[in-house]
């Protein structure tokens, strides 16, 4: 179970290019890593689309934004295209990833229990130390809530 003031576990997983990014690779900035369901569902889109709206806004206090979900590399690049997503997405099918960071929960949807991401971020500093751990967040809060605790930084 990852904590606060934990080394985030590292990992390779390709982006909507389907280049290869790792997380070191952002060493020398925090990072806001989000994890959710589903390209194109309506939560994940509004989610994402609050990150979109608020980049700029994260850049400022040096932080870098990445989405991972299972779907593929192509399902990130039309989902991007068509949000004009300006932040890093990438791919996770083997769940690399997502059981690294303990998000891979079983859930319950209108009585039916199933295993799936459970939404939550991590908010890492410049060294890739966990600094908030941000639980089964609400999609339209989660960036402002995110970009806010880094203001306080």
């Amino acid at each position: 179970m990852l904590e606060t003031g934990m080394q985030a576990p590292d990992f390779t997983l390709p982006d909507k290019e389907g280049v290869e990014r790792k997380l070191s690779d952002f060493r020398g900035k925090k990072v806001v890593i989000y994890f959710y369901s589903k390209d194109n569902t309506s939560g994940c889109t509004r989610q994402a689309q609050a990150f979109a709206a608020l980049y700029d806004e994260f850049k400022a206090t040096g932080a870098e934004v990445i989405g991972i979900s299972k779907d593929s590399a192509a399902s990130h690049l039309r989902f991007a295209e068509k949000h004009s997503l300006p932040f890093v997405l990438l791919s996770d099918p083997e769940r690399q990833a997502i059981e690294a960071y303990g998000v891979w929960q079983e859930k319950k949807l209108y009585g039916k229990v199933s295993m799936g991401v459970v939404r939550t971020t991590f908010i890492l500093d410049e060294n890739g130390v966990i600094l908030r751990i941000m639980s089964k967040v609400k999609p339209d809060a989660n960036a402002a809530d995110a970009l806010e605790f880094l203001k306080t930084l």
